[in-house]
């Protein structure tokens, strides 16, 4: 058992002059502990790992003897025991169930295969992986490729054991499929080749010639196909296209979960010698989310870049505060909180602190009472899924957000976490895709709030035939009822895009009884809302106030009641640049403090997309000279 030393030295002790400080501990330790072995260092820090707990408890002894050792700071921890072989490594992945039964099992075979001398048997053998973006299929395919070599099955040849390859997204000919082959096989490696362009052409005849093909050559590969996460059916029916001419085995990569999101991510650390405070992960949840709103969301590469993140913004708080620690606190990494719309308030406190919304907090508290009477009445509860509707900037979001934590607070969600999701984000690009993908991303809201923007993009009318967007919807509606009381789904969007939705699925209005209107908002909210921007943030001049509520009270008819008039996003946009020019007035003055005036206001508004909205005019008719 090894064991891991970490030293830091303070920060100042080496900047201001003595740079090999840490070189001279090193040269040291070294002579004086056999076992001492350095992993990584720095400046002001090294990582060492030394063989026994009395080599480490001699070290500790030894270090803290030094003349200086008030300037260090040390750890002992007991390190991660050496994989002795790749079987090891691969059961340490996380997740990954039946990635992990296929290579125990063919460590298990193989004896049966080298005594037998059946080689050929298991070399003709392919694979079928059914994997999403950012899964660890590299990693995948590198530890099979260590497997085989362990146990004797495979031969490999030289250079690079896995090749991985991709058949092009446009349409290609017999001889551009051929040459794939011809041309990047070779002879001894794991080839992977992703076929997901072809999903909708594998009973082509070109295709079929490239398998023939590939039938060449897999007695001296080990062929791996690679898919995006397909449900079972579909998965199914790829296999049976590439089992016309080849042996397929399939194994499905099953998405991370919230719980595996978080494991990945304390390895990440760990790895650098951080750890995460148990108050923060909830931070790191919500930076997840915020990735995932979006759609694009690369599992372990994700979660990889949050993880750089959050320790630059860790090293940058312990700069400034004049500390050096590991541990990641949240008071550490608040503002990517903030950015990803992570609040420490309660849900109650969000609603309180909300202007303008007397109507929607009213109704938000009728049905939190319905809900509750009937948990406490042993009825059976209701379907807790609901419509947020209005237009953009009206506060869906904020008011989904603080829904899920009063929900959590009041005892009727296990968790009260808030997911958000654009309705497209459901739908996959080939058939079979959406279903295992919208079945996912309800997964991760179980226990809480599932809000889906703009909800009506999942319904583009009978007579545009989308499959996609009906899969998903379907799907949605089985995860709503069979998991009525786990979770809540919240669907947004404009008024009338959102009955058009309904009324073309029967199905949802039914499981979505709760309906919430979000007017927008008067012009004395608006400006309300611009100073609790400013309030507490930033400095404002006496007048200021009274500059803001006239800019709004000069906002045109036509502006508010535009469909496309963004509420309280265009305040924020507003403040914004009205912080900025105000940034920008600071610096060329050689001010040190920003305090907002009228005349940063008035620069503001006079920017084009602003200016824009206080010059709506009736749109001239007819031929003008």
């Amino acid at each position: 058992m090894r064991y891991r030393i970490e030293v830091h030295v303070r920060p100042d002790v080496v900047l201001d002059g003595d740079r090999t400080f840490i070189d001279r501990l090193i040269a040291a330790a070294s002579a004086a502990f056999d076992g001492f072995s350095v992993c990584a260092k720095s400046l002001t820090h090294v990582t060492a790992e030394v063989q026994t707990a009395g080599e480490a408890e001699a070290l500790r002894v030894w270090l803290a003897a030094l003349p200086n050792a008030a300037d260090l700071r040390l750890s002992v921890t007991q390190a991660a025991t050496e994989q002795s072989g790749a079987l090891e490594k691969i059961d340490a992945l996380v997740g990954s169930p039946e990635y992990k039964r296929l290579m125990h099992e063919l460590h298990s075979v193989a004896p049966l295969v080298k005594r037998h001398a059946t080689y050929d048997v298991f070399t003709n053998r392919c694979y079928l992986f059914s994997i999403g973006a950012g899964r660890g299929l590299t990693t995948a395919l590198e530890l099979f490729a260590e497997l085989l070599c362990e146990t004797g099955l495979f031969r490999f040849g030289e250079g690079k054991r896995v090749r991985e390859g991709r058949l092009p997204d446009r349409e290609a000919d017999d001889d551009a499929l051929c040459k794939l082959v011809t041309e990047g096989f070779g002879c001894g490696h794991i080839i992977c080749v992703d076929i997901t362009a072809w999903l909708g052409r594998l009973r082509d005849a070109a295709f079929k010639r490239f398998l023939s093909r590939i039938e060449d050559y897999a007695t001296d590969n080990i062929v791996v196909f690679r898919v995006p996460l397909l449900e079972d059916d579909a998965l199914e029916n790829v296999r049976r296209s590439l089992g016309d001419i080849l042996t397929v085995q399939t194994v499905t990569f099953e998405p991370f979960s919230p719980a595996d999101l978080r494991e990945c991510a304390r390895r990440s650390l760990a790895a650098v010698g951080y750890t995460m405070a148990d108050d923060a992960w909830s931070i790191f949840d919500a930076l997840v989310g915020c990735e995932r709103a979006d759609g694009a969301f690369y599992g372990i590469n994700t979660v990889n870049k949050i993880v750089r993140e959050v320790i630059y913004e860790k090293q940058v708080f312990d700069a400034a505060d004049g500390t050096d620690d590991c541990v990641i606190k949240p008071s550490e990494i608040g503002t990517l909180g903030v950015a990803a719309g992570y609040d420490t308030r309660s849900g109650e406190a969000i609603l309180d602190g909300l202007v303008g919304m007397e109507h929607v907090r009213a109704r938000i508290e009728e049905i939190v009472a319905q809900i509750e009477y009937a948990k406490t009445h042993d009825f059976e509860q209701p379907t807790l899924h609901m419509r947020f509707v209005g237009n953009p900037g009206t506060g869906k979001t904020t008011v989904a957000r603080a829904l899920g934590k009063l929900l959590a607070e009041r005892g009727v969600l296990r968790k009260g976490a808030f997911f958000e999701c654009a309705a497209r984000s459901l739908c996959g690009q080939y058939l079979g895709q959406t279903a295992p993908r919208t079945a996912e991303i309800c997964r991760e809201a179980y226990g809480s709030v599932l809000f889906i923007d703009e909800a009506y993009a999942l319904y583009r009318g009978e007579r545009d035939g989308d499959a996609y967007g009906k899969e998903a919807i379907d799907t949605l509606i089985a995860e709503m009822e069979n998991h009525r009381a786990d979770f809540v789904v919240i669907m947004a969007g404009y008024p009338d895009e959102m009955q058009t939705l309904l009324d073309a699925n029967p199905g949802l209005e039914s499981r979505m009884p709760y309906v919430i209107e979000f007017p927008d908002y008067d012009r004395a909210a608006l400006a309300e809302i611009f100073l609790r921007f400013c309030g507490g943030r930033i400095a404002v001049a006496d007048d200021f106030a009274a500059a803001v509520q006239a800019y709004f009270a000069a906002l045109p008819d036509a502006v508010l009641k535009s469909k496309n008039f963004s509420n309280a996003r265009f305040v924020r946009n507003l403040f914004e640049r009205t912080c900025g020019k105000a940034t920008m007035r600071a610096r060329l003055a050689g001010e040190a403090a920003v305090v907002l005036t009228k005349e940063d206001l008035r620069a503001a508004g006079s920017d084009r997309e602003f200016a824009a909205m206080m010059e709506k005019k009736p749109k001239r008719m007819g031929f003008g000279i």
